[in-house]
């Protein structure tokens, strides 16, 4: 079941980006479904490159940048455990999603976290703080992309 889950991810991925599917992505792809836990570093590489903010082949460059642009909560460390709230602000930040009020005014994890549950990005029933795997992460990024494509397209 879990191969089966890891294909069909590879396969969305490559329509929904659109681009064919390199051998290299691939292989970017498939060691982030086998993290169980993601550094910082780790999912600013992934966030920064499919929301095509930028491209660093270097984790830790990634999260540089993202930290410059205040893309990731201030206390956060590139090689510690990334938290759910930390990564909405990360997907809100790097794909340009606008959201309600409070998140307009402050720009924090809490409120990111809570328009990504509004938006269905991320299960409401989830804790905030709680670490986030590279298969979860692959699975926010595509629900972004469907909703980006979405408001393209005009059904929103």
């Amino acid at each position: 079941m879990q191969f089966f889950r890891r294909k069909l991810a590879l396969v969305l991925l490559a329509g929904i980006f659109s681009l064919p599917l390199a051998a290299q992505t691939a292989v970017k792809l498939e060691a982030l479904l086998e993290k169980p836990v993601l550094s910082w570093a780790e999912a600013a590489a992934f966030v920064l490159e499919a929301s095509e903010a930028a491209v660093y082949n270097n984790p830790a460059d990634a999260f540089a940048f993202a930290m410059e642009k205040k893309w990731l909560p201030k206390n956060a460390m590139g090689n510690e455990t990334a938290q759910l709230n930390g990564i909405a602000l990360l997907l809100m930040q790097s794909f340009g999603l606008k959201g309600g009020i409070f998140y307009g005014i402050g720009k924090r994890p809490h409120h990111a976290y809570r328009e990504l549950v509004y938006k269905k990005i991320i299960r409401g029933d989830s804790d905030p703080r709680k670490s986030v795997s590279g298969e979860e992460l692959l699975a926010m990024v595509s629900r972004i992309l469907s909703l980006k494509e979405k408001e393209a397209a005009g059904d929103i």
